[in-house]
This record gives C-alpha cells, structure tokens and sequence, in this order.
C-alpha cells in the first residue's frame, strides 16, 4: 500500500522516491520528539534508549530495507572494541581503521555516476559518529590535565551499554543526515538535564519551528528551482554553446539552488534535535540558547563576501567533528599547513572515492590559502583599508559576492558530478577560469605586497 503511495507522491513533486523516503523520514522526527517529550521524558535510559534505537532502525528500514544490517554491524562491532579492547590507542586506531575500510568499501560496491540516496549516506554519517566515540572514550581514561577544555566535555567516564550505543547511533534527529553530536551530550539528554526548564521538558517548540519553517522554505525554494539548474545540463551541447558569461553565470546560480538541498535537511533535522531538547545550549547573555546541533548558520551562509565565511557556516558539526578529531590531534606533526591538508584528504575520502571529491577539497585549500593571503593584504595596505571603509564599500561588497559565489561553485562542480570526464568537460567548456584566476593571485600576490605595503609591514608580517 505504502509503495505505491510513495510512487505517486514522488511523480507529483517530480523527485525520486527514495528523496522523497529521506525527507519524510526526517519530517517523522518531529512526532518522534513530541512523543518523547510527553510520554517518555521522566521514564529510565533503558525505555529512553529502546524508544530511539526502535524508531531509528524503523526509519532506517523504510529508507534501506534490509541493508540496514551494515549499520547494525559496525555498532556491534564498535561496542565489542571498546568493551573488550579498553581505552588503548589500539582501541582508536582498530575503530577508525575498521569504520573507515567498512565505509570506504561500501562506496567501492555501491557507487555510481549519479548522486544516489543508498545506505552508504546514512552510513558516512554513522561513521563519523563511532569513531568520536572511541576517540572520547579513550580520553575518558585520561587525566583531566592532559585534555583540552573541548575534550573534557566529551571524555566517556565508562564504557557505555551496547543499548545505550544503539540509542546513540540511531537517534531519529541524527541518524540519517547528521548533526553529529557526542556521547556525553547525547546522555544528558536521557539524563533529563538538557532543557531550560530544571525537571521539566525543554520550552523548545517556537524555537524548533522556526528551524522547520526555515528549512522548508529552503527546500522550497530548491524544489522550484533545481528542475531549471540540473546538473546535467552541464554536460549538453546547449550548455557549451552559449556565451562565455552564461557558464559563467550558471555556474553561480546553480550553485546557491543545489547547496539548498543540503541546507533544507540539516536544517529541518537541527529543528527535531532542538524539539527533543538535544539542540540546547545553555545560556548566553541571559538568553537559552538552542544552537548545540546547529549545521547551518544561514544568514551567515548567505551574506559571508569571504569564502572562509560559508566554509565555517556550512556543515558546522562535522567542520567542528574533523577539527576535534583529525586536525587539533595532528598537531605533533608540527606544522598546522600539514596538518590542514592531511584533514582535507580525510574529508576527501570520507565522502566518496569519486576523483571529484579530491579535486573540490583540493581546490578548497587553495581558494582559502589566497584569501588569507589576500585579506592579509588588505589589513596591511593603507590604501585598501581606506578603500574597504570607504563609501564605495557597498559596491565592492556586490563585486566581491559575484566572484564568491562564482567560485564557491567553480569546486562545487566536479563534487557534484563526481568523474573525471565529466568535470573536465565543464572546466574545459569555461576554459578553466577559477584554476587561472587564483593561480594569477597567488603568484601576484607577493608582487602586489611589495606595491601596496609599506616596508615596515612587510618586514613585520614576515617575522610573524
């Protein structure tokens, strides 16, 4: 019965069915939540637990059918490490060794040319999520003098129950498109203590609707307009024949439609998290805040000119997970450019084994190394900060977005279609202007410091 009604819904919004799966099972959060908060706040960990497991292999099964033993598999295995191996570095290393290779071969057996909703996408996030997990019960063996602030927050003091692991890893507000959040947060929450009222349910609903009502309009604006920005109209012979502007112009614009796909989600899933009280943050400057499983800090993410701006408005939980976990623990290699690339060629991996992943990543660290070289110059020259403070800001600001997102969706392109004959088709088609224009940069940029800097601030940026 469920099946045919899904095939009808689908062709009426002209989305695939299983988008149309992923998005209502992220909306059945929302009851989910309710439900949790009249029925089962005051009840023990252990009904609390079963309730998010139950529900979260539910939806799983919905969305994957009988594939949701992958996910099963590597729960039960991370458990099984952690309660047989102890907090030993050989406990990290055997789970991200086994994480990462379960994942990485679920992508070789899986993958397409097409961007494909299958169990590997729950899965990258699942990943992430077991392997914080041996990291922070590792730290809990620590003394607290040996941790960062950060580390502290999140160190396991025991090992958790293999029931308490499941209700973690298929929590219905982030199981299946993020936010990735802690252990420790993630049992506050069964604890009763992540709410503004002490004993009582989070006073969470305005602020979770508001999240819903922003990310509905996302996804509404995506399913409008994407139908005019495919990604396949790339590829036509149309596309290669208009003029050089229009490619450029469409590159620009189908980046803001297709990066709403993704906003919509996180968005949407932020609300159930807050909803259930897993979003609250404390209080700050007398006002709660609701922000702890915050993906997308949108208005920041459509008025950043900087491309260090979105970077850091976008995905903020796995930026903040990759940081914590992978760059700050890389630090006795002794060289923070080092570490950054290391971290990108993590990220790279860790969404997919498409030659378009490391080409996006890579151009990533080289679009932000000449903004900061850039914005560097500008904060030494006299004459560009008179020029930035200036009245002609307005005008600047507008230039300055055309060519941000220009290029923020210049390394979106070969993400987006994944193979290499396919992204070299549309680098060639617009004669592969980002890779020019920053190699230019880059290389001019010494020139332009020694023209607009005076002495003295060259000879002092040098030394620091």
């Amino acid at each position: 019965m469920a099946a045919p009604l899904l095939a009808n819904l689908s062709e009426s919004l002209g989305s695939p069915e299983p988008a149309v799966r992923l998005m209502l099972s992220i909306l059945i959060g929302y009851p989910c939540a309710l439900v949790y908060r009249k029925y089962l706040f005051y009840q023990t960990a252990t009904v609390i637990n079963l309730f998010h497991a139950i529900s979260g292999l539910a939806l799983a099964a919905f969305n994957f059918g009988p594939q949701i033993y992958h996910s099963s598999v590597c729960v039960l295995v991370q458990f099984l490490m952690m309660r047989l191996m102890g907090r030993t570095i050989t406990t990290v290393l055997s789970s991200f060794t086994f994480q990462m290779v379960y994942l990485l071969a679920g992508y070789y057996c899986t993958a397409t040319e097409e961007y494909d909703i299958k169990w590997t996408m729950p899965h990258c996030v699942l990943t992430l999520k077991l392997v914080g997990l041996s990291f922070d019960y590792y730290d809990g063996g620590k003394e607290p003098s040996q941790l960062s602030e950060e580390q502290k927050k999140a160190a396991l003091p025991s090992v958790p129950s293999l029931l308490e692991v499941c209700g973690f890893s298929y929590f219905y507000g982030g199981f299946l498109v993020g936010p990735q959040f802690t252990l420790r947060s993630y049992q506050k929450l069964l604890a009763g203590e992540l709410t503004d009222s002490p004993g009582k349910p989070p006073n969470s609903v305005t602020p979770a609707m508001k999240r819903f009502a922003l990310g509905f309009l996302c996804l509404t604006i995506y399913t409008i307009f994407s139908p005019y920005y495919p990604d396949s109209y790339f590829l036509t012979d149309e596309y290669e024949a208009q003029p050089f502007w229009y490619r450029c112009v469409f590159v620009l614009i189908w980046a803001k439609v297709i990066l709403y796909k993704y906003v919509s989600c996180w968005v949407i899933a932020e609300g159930v998290c807050i909803l259930s009280g897993l979003g609250y943050n404390g209080v700050v400057d007398g006002e709660h805040r609701w922000d702890a499983c915050a993906n997308m800090k949108v208005w920041v993410f459509e008025t950043a000119p900087l491309f260090g701006g979105t970077i850091s408005s976008f995905n903020i939980n796995t930026n903040a997970w990759v940081a914590r976990h992978v760059f700050k623990r890389l630090k006795f290699l002794g060289n923070k450019t080092l570490s950054h690339v290391t971290t990108l060629l993590f990220l790279t991996v860790w969404h997919g084994l498409h030659s378009g992943y490391l080409l996006c990543f890579s151009m990533e660290f080289f679009i932000i190394t000449v903004e900061r070289q850039a914005l560097a110059l500008v904060k030494d020259s006299p004459l560009l900060t008179k020029l930035a403070n200036s009245p002609l800001y307005p005008l600047i600001y507008l230039v300055q977005q055309f060519f941000h997102w220009l290029f923020m969706g210049y390394p979106l392109v070969p993400f987006c279609l994944f193979t290499f004959d396919k992204w070299l088709k549309v680098y060639s088609s617009i004669y592969f202007c980002g890779h020019v224009f920053f190699l230019v940069a880059y290389l001019a940029m010494p020139h332009l410091r020694k023209a607009l800097v005076p002495k003295k601030e060259r000879s002092e940026t040098k030394q620091d």
